[in-house]
């Protein structure tokens, strides 16, 4: 796959990821219900949304970084030793930065 199928690829995932963020953060501002025994159940929910949208920032964070590194034309290069990422890894994980060997 080429790095602009890739691109193309994240493109769509980040598209997802953003919907998904602004769907956590519309259910992170909600009321807590007048009921003192549902607001348990409500706090709970909330703290769910909370850690799950930090999660989708961090990700989307990294396939914009991924979308950069394109870009610039450093797309597959390690991060840590200069080798390239093997194809098949960047397939796994696009938005990868180290090589195996470096990732291990």
């Amino acid at each position: 796959m080429k790095h602009q199928e890739i691109a193309e690829v994240l493109r769509g995932r980040l598209a997802e990821v953003q919907a998904d963020i602004a769907r956590l953060e519309e259910a992170t501002t909600q009321k807590l219900s007048a009921n003192f025994s549902e607001q348990a159940s409500d706090l709970e929910a909330l703290a769910t949304n909370e850690s799950r949208e930090v999660q989708q920032i961090h990700e989307a964070e990294q396939i914009m970084a991924a979308l950069a590194r394109i870009e610039q034309g450093d797309y597959g290069v390690c991060a840590n030793c200069g080798a390239d990422i093997a194809p098949a890894r960047l397939l796994a994980q696009p938005t990868a930065t180290r090589c195996i060997a470096c990732a291990a």
